[in-house]
């Protein structure tokens, strides 16, 4: 199934009840997803959370967001396999940036594995540039890879 990007109903706040379809997104995606307890846990302590919902009000992408002391960091984002490439991250990183921005974050950052490309390219497109990479910071098959540290800032310098 595939759904056409103004079909989105649109963004909204992650709710508890939402843990269920965003864990089955999850686990369709990664290799080592994140299991129920970790995001229960970033809703409970408080990190900001967000869901594209479809027409019938699915969930199809989520993603989560940690601000303190004047850094933002992408904590988490991901789309249904069937709607990626349609602009749905592209929305939720809209919407973590303007939350950053009114939490007066003056960076945004994430890391991303290198073999990501499309992330990658999703990235570049909206201004992240890479500052540092972490090694061995993701399991894989075959070890540990590591990840990529983009930042892009939130305000021009004085």
């Amino acid at each position: 199934m595939s759904v056409e990007p103004q079909l989105l109903i649109g963004i909204r706040g992650m709710r508890a009840g939402d843990v269920p379809a965003v864990l089955a997104i999850e686990e369709v995606s990664y290799g080592y997803p994140w299991n129920e307890r970790i995001f229960r846990d970033c809703l409970r302590v408080g990190y900001r959370g967000w869901v594209a919902t479809d027409l019938d009000e699915a969930v199809v992408g989520y993603a989560l967001l940690s601000v303190a002391v004047g850094e933002a960091h992408i904590l988490n984002l991901c789309v249904a396999p069937d709607l990626r490439g349609q602009r749905v991250a592209e929305r939720l990183v809209e919407a973590m940036t303007r939350q950053a921005r009114a939490d007066n974050a003056e960076v945004l950052m994430l890391e991303v594995r290198p073999s990501n490309k499309s992330a990658r390219r999703l990235y570049k497109r909206l201004g992240f540039k890479r500052i540092a990479t972490r090694p061995g910071y993701y399991p894989g098959p075959e070890g540990r890879e590591d990840a990529l540290l983009l930042s892009r800032r939130l305000v021009d310098l004085a």
